[in-house]
C-alpha cells in the first residue's frame, strides 16, 4: 500500500520515461531524483490505488484513518478549515467531512493530478476542495488552517524537515498536525512477520493487480528509510511544533502522530 503523493508541483498526466531498472526503480532516491520518482509512481497506480489499499492492508487502514480524524480533533473547531496535504484520492478528508457536526471545508492538496482526478467521483458534494499543489511550496497564507493532516504521505518528501515547516506555517495557534505513517514495529516476532509480508507478499501482490513492476517494492524500501516515531517527534519540534507525541496502531506496524501548535 504505497503511501499518498507528497513534494512537488505536478501537470497534469503520467509522467513519461522508464527507470534504468525494476531494482533501480524500487529503491527510494534523494532530491529532485526521488520527486521524480514519487510523482510518476503515483500517476501510474492512481486507477488501482484504493483497491489495493484496501486489500493489502485487510481494510485496517480504515480503522487508522478514522483514529487519525478523532485525533485531530475537529470538534474544537467543527466551522474551521482544515487541511489533508498529499491527500491522495480523498480518503482522510472524507473521513473528515464525515465528522459529525463538521460544518467546515477541508482543502485537499496533492502533487499527483492523476490521484486527486481517480478521487473525485467519492466527494459526492462534500465540503471538499481538491487542489493540486506542493507540500514542499503550499500556496497558502500563513495561518489559515484550524488542523491538518497527512495519510501515508510524509515518508514521500524530498525534504522532510522543509515539509514539516510548510506544515507549521499554515497553522494557525492552537491547531494540530496529525501524521498517519507506516512504522518498523518494535517487537521482533511481530517486525518479522511485518517484513516479510512487506518484502515478499505485498509486492508480488501489488505488482500482479497493478500491472506496475516496481511500485510496490518502493513501499518497504521507503519505509525501512523513513525515521522512527521518537526521531519524527523531534524533527516535527524542531519545525516550531510546541510539542510532538504518537501513538501506535496496529502492533506499531503504524503511527499517528499529533504535533501542536503553541
Amino acid at each position: 500500500m504505497p503511501g499518498n503523493a507528497g513534494g512537488h508541483p505536478t501537470t497534469p498526466g503520467a509522467p513519461t520515461g522508464a527507470p534504468d531498472s525494476t531494482a533501480a526503480g524500487a529503491r527510494p532516491e534523494q532530491g529532485a531524483e526521488r520527486e521524480r520518482q514519487v510523482r510518476r509512481i503515483f500517476s501510474e497506480i492512481a486507477p488501482r490505488y484504493d483497491l489495493l489499499n484496501h486489500v493489502l492492508s485487510l481494510n485496517i487502514d480504515r480503522s487508522w484513518r478514522r483514529k487519525a480524524v478523532r485525533a485531530l480533533g475537529v470538534g474544537r473547531r467543527p466551522g474551521g478549515r482544515y487541511l489533508d496535504a498529499c491527500a491522495g484520492t480523498f480518503d482522510l478528508a472524507i473521513e473528515v467531512a464525515k465528522t459529525e457536526g463538521f460544518r467546515g471545508r477541508v482543502i485537499a492538496s496533492d502533487f499527483a493530478f492523476p490521484m486527486l482526478s481517480e478521487g473525485r467521483a467519492k466527494l459526492a458534494g462534500r465540503p471538499i476542495l481538491p487542489t493540486c499543489a506542493d507540500t514542499l511550496r503550499l500556496p497558502f497564507a500563513d495561518g489559515v488552517f484550524d488542523g491538518a493532516m497527512v495519510g501515508f504521505g510524509v515518508r514521500n518528501l524530498s525534504d522532510l524537515d522543509r515539509g514539516f515547516r510548510e506544515l507549521r506555517r499554515v497553522l494557525r495557534p492552537g491547531a494540530r498536525l496529525v501524521i498517519l505513517e507506516f512504522t518498523v514495529p518494535p517487537n521482533r516476532f511481530v517486525r518479522f512477520g511485518y517484513m516479510l509480508y512487506f518484502t515478499r507478499i505485498l509486492p508480488l501482490v501489488g505488482r500482479i493487480v497493478s500491472g506496475h513492476p516496481w511500485a510496490y517494492s518502493y513501499l518497504p524500501a521507503s519505509v525501512r528509510e523513513h525515521p522512527g516515531p521518537e526521531d519524527l517527534a523531534a524533527r516535527l519540534e524542531a519545525a516550531g511544533f510546541a510539542s510532538a507525541d504518537w501513538s501506535l496502531v496496529t502492533a506499531g506496524i503504524a503511527a499517528i502522530h499529533v504535533a501542536a501548535v503553541a
